[in-house]
Protein backbone atom coordinates (compact mmCIF):
# COMPACT_ATOMS: atom_id res chain seq x y z
CA UNK A 1 0.00 0.00 0.00
CA UNK A 2 1.44 3.23 -1.09
CA UNK A 3 1.07 6.63 0.91
CA UNK A 4 0.28 10.04 -0.79
CA UNK A 5 3.10 12.87 0.33
CA UNK A 6 1.73 16.34 -0.08
CA UNK A 7 4.94 17.80 1.69
CA UNK A 8 8.20 16.83 3.03
CA UNK A 9 10.31 18.51 5.74
CA UNK A 10 13.67 17.40 7.01
CA UNK A 11 15.17 19.19 9.82
CA UNK A 12 18.77 18.45 10.73
CA UNK A 13 22.45 19.02 13.03
CA UNK A 14 25.47 17.93 10.89
CA UNK A 15 28.66 17.59 12.00
CA UNK A 16 31.20 18.94 9.15
CA UNK A 17 34.84 19.05 9.74
CA UNK A 18 37.31 20.82 7.56
CA UNK A 19 35.52 21.76 5.11
CA UNK A 20 35.35 25.28 3.02
CA UNK A 21 32.59 24.63 0.79
CA UNK A 22 31.13 28.03 -0.06
CA UNK A 23 33.65 31.33 -0.05
CA UNK A 24 33.19 35.11 -0.23
CA UNK A 25 36.24 36.13 -1.85
CA UNK A 26 39.47 36.74 -1.46
CA UNK A 27 41.30 40.01 -0.22
CA UNK A 28 45.22 39.96 -1.23
CA UNK A 29 46.20 36.16 -0.65
CA UNK A 30 43.94 35.61 2.26
CA UNK A 31 40.60 33.78 1.05
CA UNK A 32 37.81 34.85 3.00
CA UNK A 33 34.55 31.86 4.13
CA UNK A 34 30.86 32.46 4.29
CA UNK A 35 29.97 34.01 7.70
CA UNK A 36 26.62 35.39 8.90
CA UNK A 37 24.95 36.84 12.04
CA UNK A 38 22.55 34.80 14.05
CA UNK A 39 20.48 35.31 17.28
CA UNK A 40 20.85 31.47 18.97
CA UNK A 41 18.15 29.72 21.19
CA UNK A 42 19.99 31.55 24.23
CA UNK A 43 19.01 34.99 22.50
CA UNK A 44 22.58 36.27 22.18
CA UNK A 45 24.04 37.54 18.49
CA UNK A 46 26.32 35.29 17.32
CA UNK A 47 28.75 35.41 14.09
CA UNK A 48 29.51 31.77 12.51
CA UNK A 49 30.30 30.11 9.19
CA UNK A 50 27.36 29.15 7.07
CA UNK A 51 26.46 27.49 3.83
CA UNK A 52 24.06 29.07 1.55
CA UNK A 53 20.94 27.67 0.70
CA UNK A 54 21.94 28.48 -2.81
CA UNK A 55 24.77 25.99 -2.70
CA UNK A 56 22.05 23.61 -1.50
CA UNK A 57 20.08 24.42 -4.12
CA UNK A 58 22.91 23.46 -6.67
CA UNK A 59 24.46 21.00 -5.30
CA UNK A 60 20.62 19.09 -5.37
CA UNK A 61 20.00 20.24 -8.29
CA UNK A 62 22.97 19.07 -10.02
CA UNK A 63 22.55 15.12 -8.78
CA UNK A 64 19.03 15.61 -9.59
CA UNK A 65 20.70 16.52 -13.37
CA UNK A 66 23.09 13.28 -12.94
CA UNK A 67 19.65 10.98 -11.92
CA UNK A 68 17.98 12.21 -14.91
CA UNK A 69 20.26 11.66 -17.74
CA UNK A 70 19.09 8.86 -20.07
CA UNK A 71 16.37 8.46 -18.27
CA UNK A 72 13.37 8.41 -20.49
CA UNK A 73 11.16 9.07 -18.25
CA UNK A 74 13.02 12.18 -16.58
CA UNK A 75 12.87 14.52 -19.88
CA UNK A 76 15.28 17.33 -19.59
CA UNK A 77 15.27 20.84 -22.03
CA UNK A 78 18.27 21.01 -23.83
CA UNK A 79 19.77 24.00 -22.35
CA UNK A 80 19.44 21.30 -19.06
CA UNK A 81 20.83 18.57 -20.62
CA UNK A 82 24.22 20.66 -20.49
CA UNK A 83 23.03 21.52 -17.25
CA UNK A 84 22.90 24.94 -18.70
CA UNK A 85 22.16 27.74 -15.53
CA UNK A 86 19.57 29.67 -17.80
CA UNK A 87 17.56 25.90 -18.03
CA UNK A 88 14.88 26.31 -20.72
CA UNK A 89 15.36 30.21 -20.78
CA UNK A 90 18.74 29.16 -23.26
CA UNK A 91 16.31 26.42 -25.10
CA UNK A 92 15.73 28.01 -28.68
CA UNK A 93 12.94 25.78 -29.78
CA UNK A 94 11.37 25.76 -26.39
CA UNK A 95 11.06 29.79 -26.78
CA UNK A 96 9.99 29.42 -30.28
CA UNK A 97 7.19 27.31 -29.19
CA UNK A 98 6.17 29.54 -26.59
CA UNK A 99 5.82 32.56 -29.05
CA UNK A 100 2.02 34.14 -28.88
CA UNK A 101 1.00 31.76 -26.30
CA UNK A 102 -0.24 32.31 -23.12
CA UNK A 103 1.82 32.77 -19.49
CA UNK A 104 -0.20 29.16 -18.59
CA UNK A 105 0.74 27.88 -21.95
CA UNK A 106 4.52 28.42 -21.57
CA UNK A 107 4.57 26.95 -18.22
CA UNK A 108 2.25 23.45 -19.27
CA UNK A 109 5.29 23.27 -22.19
CA UNK A 110 7.92 23.80 -19.43
CA UNK A 111 6.63 20.75 -17.53
CA UNK A 112 6.04 18.59 -20.12
CA UNK A 113 9.75 18.92 -21.35
CA UNK A 114 12.03 19.20 -18.56
CA UNK A 115 11.95 17.74 -14.76
CA UNK A 116 14.78 20.27 -13.93
CA UNK A 117 12.55 23.04 -14.43
CA UNK A 118 9.51 21.70 -13.40
CA UNK A 119 11.21 20.89 -10.02
CA UNK A 120 14.09 23.57 -9.67
CA UNK A 121 12.31 26.40 -10.85
CA UNK A 122 12.89 28.85 -13.21
CA UNK A 123 11.40 32.19 -14.57
CA UNK A 124 11.21 32.12 -18.47
CA UNK A 125 12.43 35.49 -19.93
CA UNK A 126 12.29 35.41 -23.26
CA UNK A 127 9.06 37.86 -24.44
CA UNK A 128 7.69 38.06 -21.18
CA UNK A 129 8.26 37.42 -17.31
CA UNK A 130 6.73 34.46 -16.25
CA UNK A 131 7.60 32.35 -12.67
CA UNK A 132 7.46 29.02 -11.89
CA UNK A 133 8.52 28.36 -8.28
CA UNK A 134 10.37 25.72 -7.22
CA UNK A 135 9.48 22.61 -5.53
CA UNK A 136 12.89 22.44 -3.45
CA UNK A 137 13.36 24.61 -0.73
CA UNK A 138 16.65 25.16 1.30
CA UNK A 139 17.53 27.32 4.06
CA UNK A 140 21.46 28.46 4.88
CA UNK A 141 22.60 26.17 6.74
CA UNK A 142 24.33 28.00 9.57
CA UNK A 143 26.85 26.93 12.25
CA UNK A 144 25.74 26.18 15.99
CA UNK A 145 27.42 28.43 17.86
CA UNK A 146 27.07 27.14 21.23
CA UNK A 147 25.58 24.35 23.16
CA UNK A 148 23.51 24.08 26.17
CA UNK A 149 26.49 24.68 28.66
CA UNK A 150 28.09 27.50 26.46
CA UNK A 151 30.54 25.13 24.99
CA UNK A 152 31.42 26.35 21.33
CA UNK A 153 30.75 24.39 18.34
CA UNK A 154 31.95 25.82 15.10
CA UNK A 155 34.94 27.32 14.50
CA UNK A 156 36.78 28.84 10.77
CA UNK A 157 40.62 28.57 10.88
CA UNK A 158 42.95 29.89 8.24
CA UNK A 159 45.81 27.70 6.97
CA UNK A 160 49.00 28.77 5.11
CA UNK A 161 49.58 27.41 2.10
CA UNK A 162 51.98 27.99 -0.61
CA UNK A 163 51.78 27.98 -4.40
CA UNK A 164 55.40 27.03 -6.10
CA UNK A 165 55.72 29.04 -9.50
CA UNK A 166 58.59 27.00 -11.66
CA UNK A 167 61.09 28.14 -14.57
CA UNK A 168 58.11 27.33 -16.84
CA UNK A 169 56.18 30.42 -15.65
CA UNK A 170 58.92 32.57 -17.15
CA UNK A 171 57.32 32.23 -20.63
CA UNK A 172 54.03 33.88 -19.26
CA UNK A 173 55.71 36.77 -17.41
CA UNK A 174 55.22 40.55 -19.60
CA UNK A 175 58.59 40.97 -21.12
CA UNK A 176 58.45 44.81 -20.31
CA UNK A 177 59.08 43.29 -16.59
CA UNK A 178 62.64 44.13 -15.08
CA UNK A 179 64.75 40.90 -14.85
CA UNK A 180 64.36 41.18 -10.57
CA UNK A 181 60.24 41.42 -11.35
CA UNK A 182 61.06 38.21 -13.55
CA UNK A 183 62.62 36.36 -10.33
CA UNK A 184 60.16 37.75 -7.70
CA UNK A 185 57.39 36.34 -10.11
CA UNK A 186 59.25 33.17 -9.73
CA UNK A 187 59.14 30.74 -6.34
CA UNK A 188 56.94 30.16 -3.55
CA UNK A 189 53.86 32.22 -3.37
CA UNK A 190 52.34 31.80 0.14
CA UNK A 191 48.47 32.39 0.17
CA UNK A 192 45.34 31.83 3.38
CA UNK A 193 42.69 29.04 2.88
CA UNK A 194 40.20 28.57 5.25
CA UNK A 195 38.59 25.59 6.90
CA UNK A 196 35.51 25.42 9.11
CA UNK A 197 34.84 22.27 11.57
CA UNK A 198 31.33 22.12 13.50
CA UNK A 199 28.15 21.42 13.88
CA UNK A 200 25.40 22.40 11.54
CA UNK A 201 22.04 23.47 11.50
CA UNK A 202 19.79 22.44 8.16
CA UNK A 203 16.57 22.88 7.51
CA UNK A 204 14.77 21.88 3.96
CA UNK A 205 11.33 21.91 2.73
CA UNK A 206 9.75 20.13 -0.32
CA UNK A 207 6.49 20.98 -1.95
CA UNK A 208 5.72 17.66 -3.31
CA UNK A 209 2.19 17.73 -4.10
CA UNK A 210 3.09 20.57 -6.75
CA UNK A 211 4.95 18.10 -9.33
CA UNK A 212 3.84 18.44 -12.17
CA UNK A 213 1.30 21.41 -11.23
CA UNK A 214 0.68 24.49 -13.67
CA UNK A 215 0.89 27.53 -10.75
CA UNK A 216 -1.38 29.54 -13.16
CA UNK A 217 -4.03 27.00 -14.40
CA UNK A 218 -4.08 25.16 -11.46
CA UNK A 219 -4.17 21.64 -13.25
CA UNK A 220 -1.78 18.73 -13.73
CA UNK A 221 -0.07 19.09 -16.78
CA UNK A 222 1.58 15.51 -16.19
CA UNK A 223 0.02 12.11 -15.47
CA UNK A 224 0.71 10.18 -12.54
CA UNK A 225 3.16 7.87 -13.79
CA UNK A 226 5.72 10.86 -14.80
CA UNK A 227 4.94 12.53 -11.69
CA UNK A 228 5.55 9.11 -9.91
CA UNK A 229 8.69 9.11 -11.64
CA UNK A 230 10.06 12.95 -10.48
CA UNK A 231 8.96 12.03 -7.31
CA UNK A 232 11.30 8.91 -6.88
CA UNK A 233 13.58 10.91 -8.33
CA UNK A 234 13.37 13.95 -6.59
CA UNK A 235 14.16 12.09 -3.00
CA UNK A 236 16.83 10.47 -3.89
CA UNK A 237 18.73 13.57 -5.26
CA UNK A 238 18.10 14.60 -1.78
CA UNK A 239 19.64 11.78 -0.28
CA UNK A 240 22.78 12.09 -2.37
CA UNK A 241 23.02 15.71 -1.45
CA UNK A 242 23.59 14.51 2.37
CA UNK A 243 25.66 11.67 1.14
CA UNK A 244 28.22 14.08 -1.56
CA UNK A 245 27.53 17.68 -0.39
CA UNK A 246 29.47 19.18 -3.09
CA UNK A 247 30.65 22.80 -3.52
CA UNK A 248 34.04 24.71 -3.30
CA UNK A 249 37.39 23.49 -2.38
CA UNK A 250 36.32 19.64 -2.80
CA UNK A 251 39.73 18.65 -4.20
CA UNK A 252 41.58 19.28 -1.31
CA UNK A 253 39.10 19.78 1.39
CA UNK A 254 36.64 17.32 0.83
CA UNK A 255 35.01 17.51 3.72
CA UNK A 256 34.89 15.00 6.91
CA UNK A 257 31.15 14.41 7.58
CA UNK A 258 31.45 12.95 10.60
CA UNK A 259 27.78 12.75 11.93
CA UNK A 260 23.88 13.69 11.07
CA UNK A 261 21.08 13.13 12.80
CA UNK A 262 17.27 15.45 12.72
CA UNK A 263 13.87 14.54 11.41
CA UNK A 264 12.09 13.76 8.39
CA UNK A 265 8.36 14.86 8.30
CA UNK A 266 5.74 14.79 6.01
CA UNK A 267 2.42 15.56 5.16
CA UNK A 268 -0.32 13.13 4.01
CA UNK A 269 -3.03 15.73 4.06
CA UNK A 270 -3.66 19.20 3.23
CA UNK A 271 -1.23 20.85 6.12
CA UNK A 272 2.34 21.47 6.05
CA UNK A 273 5.35 19.04 7.12
CA UNK A 274 6.57 20.89 9.87
CA UNK A 275 10.50 22.03 10.35
CA UNK A 276 11.63 23.57 13.26
CA UNK A 277 15.33 25.34 13.18
CA UNK A 278 18.10 23.02 14.48
CA UNK A 279 19.68 26.16 16.21
CA UNK A 280 17.22 25.20 18.78
CA UNK A 281 18.40 21.95 20.79
CA UNK A 282 15.10 21.03 21.37
CA UNK A 283 14.08 21.21 18.25
CA UNK A 284 13.09 17.35 17.52
CA UNK A 285 10.27 17.48 20.27
CA UNK A 286 9.03 20.81 19.04
CA UNK A 287 8.37 18.96 15.37
CA UNK A 288 7.01 16.07 17.17
CA UNK A 289 4.83 18.58 19.80
CA UNK A 290 3.76 20.49 16.26
CA UNK A 291 3.11 17.13 14.37
CA UNK A 292 0.69 15.98 17.51
CA UNK A 293 -1.32 18.78 17.50
CA UNK A 294 -1.70 18.79 13.85
CA UNK A 295 -2.76 15.14 13.95
CA UNK A 296 -5.32 16.52 16.74
CA UNK A 297 -6.82 18.24 14.15
CA UNK A 298 -6.82 16.55 10.99
CA UNK A 299 -6.26 12.36 12.08
CA UNK A 300 -2.75 11.00 10.94
CA UNK A 301 -2.10 13.98 8.62
CA UNK A 302 1.70 14.27 9.62
CA UNK A 303 3.87 11.63 10.43
CA UNK A 304 7.60 12.26 11.76
CA UNK A 305 10.49 10.02 11.44
CA UNK A 306 13.74 10.61 14.01
CA UNK A 307 17.15 9.40 13.00
CA UNK A 308 20.29 9.43 14.85
CA UNK A 309 23.12 8.81 11.72
CA UNK A 310 23.21 9.37 8.05
CA UNK A 311 22.44 5.56 7.31
CA UNK A 312 19.10 6.35 9.29
CA UNK A 313 18.40 9.20 7.17
CA UNK A 314 19.36 6.96 4.09
CA UNK A 315 17.00 4.09 5.32
CA UNK A 316 13.95 6.61 5.90
CA UNK A 317 14.43 8.34 2.29
CA UNK A 318 14.65 4.79 0.32
CA UNK A 319 11.48 3.41 1.91
CA UNK A 320 9.70 6.78 0.79
CA UNK A 321 11.06 5.94 -2.86
CA UNK A 322 9.79 2.58 -2.14
CA UNK A 323 6.32 3.43 -0.52
CA UNK A 324 5.19 6.60 -1.44
CA UNK A 325 3.44 8.88 -4.35
CA UNK A 326 2.72 12.37 -5.01
CA UNK A 327 -0.44 14.17 -3.75
CA UNK A 328 -2.64 14.90 -5.83
CA UNK A 329 -4.38 18.38 -5.46
CA UNK A 330 -8.07 18.28 -5.89
CA UNK A 331 -9.54 19.93 -9.16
Amino acid sequence: MTTAIHSLSISARLTLDMHSLNNEGSEGNQLQTRMVDIVAADGRLYNVNAISGDMLKHIQAEHLYHIAQGNATLPLCTACRMFDANRISADSEYIGQIQGRSDGEAIDLMLQRCTLDDIEGNLITADRSTPRKSVAEFGWVVGVPVDEDGRELTTTGSYFHVKYATERGKAALDETKTEETRKANLGQIPFHRPASSGVYALVSHFEINRIGFNDITRRYTLNETDRLARHRALLQSVLFTFLQPNGAMRSTQLPHLVAAEGVVSYATGVVPAPTVSPLNPDYKKEIEGIATALNGLFANAVMVRRFERLSGLADILRELVETTTPFRISA
